[in-house]
């Protein structure tokens, strides 16, 4: 069994969650049942994949579990382009955030394509 707590990239994920509950504290109360609480989900979400998969025997379990983590950043990324539209944030002050969402990702997909290979 893996030991997820030593991942760099399981431990920036869960600072993501931090910062993602940061900038949501901004946004005005009619979001916090839409779009507060789906950010803070999918942000939620990946070091939580992260965590489970690397409980799982195989590497073919554990990338299945990398790619839901994958999935989750990408919806993340998503939902923070749509704050930004939306007003609810600066570009400038998700660009941060952003760029923390990205390099998860890319780490993600490296993984997942060592898992695989």
């Amino acid at each position: 069994m893996r030991n997820f707590r030593k991942y760099d990239l399981w431990q920036d994920a869960i600072y993501l969650v931090d910062e993602i509950y940061k900038l949501v504290a901004v946004f005005p109360n009619t979001e916090k049942y839409g779009l507060q609480s789906q950010m803070t989900r999918a942000a939620i979400s990946i070091p939580s994949n992260i965590a489970e998969g690397s409980a799982r025997e195989s590497e073919k379990d554990f990338a299945r579990f990398i790619q839901m983590a994958l999935g989750s950043a990408y919806e993340l990324e998503t939902q923070l382009i749509i704050s930004v539209r939306q007003d609810y944030l600066s570009k400038e002050y998700s660009k941060e955030v952003l760029d923390q969402i990205q390099s998860i990702q890319k780490r993600l997909l490296g993984l997942k394509k060592k898992l695989t290979t």
